[in-house]
């Protein structure tokens, strides 16, 4: 996270990494990115969105009339990127907090009215957030409303909040086990990453461009 005053433990697991050896890292849709920064070795930082795309196309018939949502100002530019692509409208949630990880106020800024709104971020944590959100799109008129994260740590009341959530679904990839969370949370669904992290070592391996991988996912 980006805080004022706050530790960059991004850099010591750097360091650690590169002293235990390694001499080539490869991650996906890293928090913050100028965290490639932080490492003396090469970083290739691979994009979930070009599965997230495939997954929209594929899983939600009336895609070419959605709208992609950000749940915060944050992920604009992701939710931008992907909106583009679909060649669909986007739309921001501003959100003001108190306190880490409890929002005070939401404004939506766009028009999911009798649209199927997908929020997209880079990772579900506590859930609060994007819970409150699909509260929030579903008031303004959203016929359905899906989450799309990278990352699903899900951690405290995460699974519960889900279970209760408005949400169709919520979407997250496999750069974390998420068998137990699929059980426990039946609206969770599963974005298979592994084939893209596996042809992104096989390149490195071969000495071949990575970059490829950045706009497509490998058959």
């Amino acid at each position: 996270m980006d805080k004022s005053r706050a530790p960059i433990s991004a850099k010591l697991v750097a360091n650690m990494l590169s002293v235990a050896g390694a001499d080539h890292i490869i991650t996906m849709d890293l928090h913050a990115s100028q965290i490639q920064g932080f490492f003396d070795i090469p970083v290739d930082n691979l994009y979930a969105e070009p599965a997230v795309i495939k997954w929209v196309k594929t899983n939600i018939p009336e895609w070419k009339d959605c709208c992609i949502v950000s749940p915060d100002a944050g992920g604009a530019k992701r939710v931008t990127s992907i909106a583009d692509q679909l060649n669909v409208d986007f739309a921001l949630i501003h959100k003001e907090r108190k306190r880490a990880n409890e929002v005070d106020r939401m404004v939506l800024v766009g028009d999911v009215n009798n649209r199927v709104a997908i929020l997209v971020d880079d990772m579900a944590d506590t859930c609060g957030t994007i819970c409150t959100a699909a509260d929030k799109l579903i008031e303004a008129g959203a016929e359905r409303v899906y989450a799309i994260c990278t990352h699903g740590i899900f951690s405290g009341p995460a699974l519960e909040r889900i279970n209760k959530s408005a949400f169709e679904a919520v979407v997250v990839t496999n750069t974390l086990p998420q068998e137990e969370n699929m059980r426990k949370a039946p609206k969770i669904q599963c974005i298979d990453v592994s084939t893209m992290l596996a042809e992104a070592i096989r390149r490195t391996h071969n000495g071949e461009s990575v970059s490829y991988l950045f706009n497509h996912v490998p058959l």
